[in-house]
């Protein structure tokens, strides 16, 4: 598959790089620009994310790095069952709990959401920063409404970072997930309140609060380009008409020497 010429294996973490030194150069380079055009399409393109991750990995299995981003490429096309053991794999060698909570979705993306609950109370999870952690509380209530179990998704989500004023990465996705648990659990006030503090929170538009802010309020959106298209339909039917119109009355109309443009003028 041809990487674009402009790509670079300059482009990744320092860290990667760093992992990469112990492969030859040429292969080094080879597989840096691999995981460059993975961390580029991952989001615009998955499946293309997903064919250079696999040719990063015919090319170096035995690096961490290329392990890892195998499996964020497997778990964005929902292939969670070799995203989780390409994760594993990676924690394998690194030893490292960065991924448990990536693992603990992929569980549920394979329909184990009482496995996903299991790792949620495990000693790992002590071990994250406070963004895995975030991140480890949002897939256990993700788990929990998986299991039907509203309520307790919303316990799980109440915590100092919800509670907190102070806007972090995450604060809109676990503001977002709070104020949709509420829908879910018919509390329509309190959830409205909280998508109105996700988009306080997003800045990026990360989510579709705002949607869902007009959603609940009874307000529709309209294609504009619909709209656009019926007007142009319209606008092409009169002028239709009209030129029928002129025909018609260009037929009835007499002719001689009181007609503009006639022979009878020109001489």
């Amino acid at each position: 598959m041809p990487i674009p010429d402009d790509v670079t294996g300059h482009e990744i973490d320092k860290d990667v790089q760093q992992e990469l030194q112990s492969l030859p150069k040429g292969l080094a380079e080879d597989v840096a620009r691999n995981l460059v055009m993975v961390a580029k399409l991952i989001d615009e393109d998955p499946e293309q994310a997903y064919a250079y991750s696999r040719i990063a990995l015919r090319l170096a299995s035995r690096v961490a790095a290329v392990r890892e981003a195998a499996g964020f490429a497997a778990y964005a096309n929902q292939k969670y069952s070799e995203a989780l053991a390409e994760f594993r794999a990676a924690r394998r060698m690194t030893g490292s709990v960065e991924l448990w909570p990536v693992m603990a979705d992929c569980e549920r993306g394979l329909g184990r959401p009482e496995k996903a609950l299991e790792m949620a109370g495990a000693p790992e999870v002590h071990k994250l920063d406070k963004a895995g952690q975030v991140e480890m509380r949002l897939v256990a209530a993700g788990a929990r409404r998986d299991m039907d179990q509203i309520d307790a998704a919303i316990v799980t989500l109440q915590s100092p970072e919800l509670a907190s004023n102070s806007v972090q990465p995450w604060t809109a996705r676990l503001r977002y997930a709070y104020a949709d648990a509420l829908l879910a659990a018919g509390r329509e006030d309190e959830a409205r309140e909280w998508f109105a503090k996700v988009v306080e929170s997003d800045k990026d538009g990360s989510t579709d609060a705002s949607d869902r802010l007009a959603e609940m309020d009874g307000v529709e959106f309209v294609d504009a380009l619909v709209e656009d298209d019926e007007d142009a339909e319209h606008v092409t039917h009169l002028e239709v008409v009209t030129d029928a119109d002129d025909a018609e009355q260009a037929e009835d109309a007499p002719t001689g020497s009181g007609d503009i443009g006639s022979d009878d003028d020109k001489h």
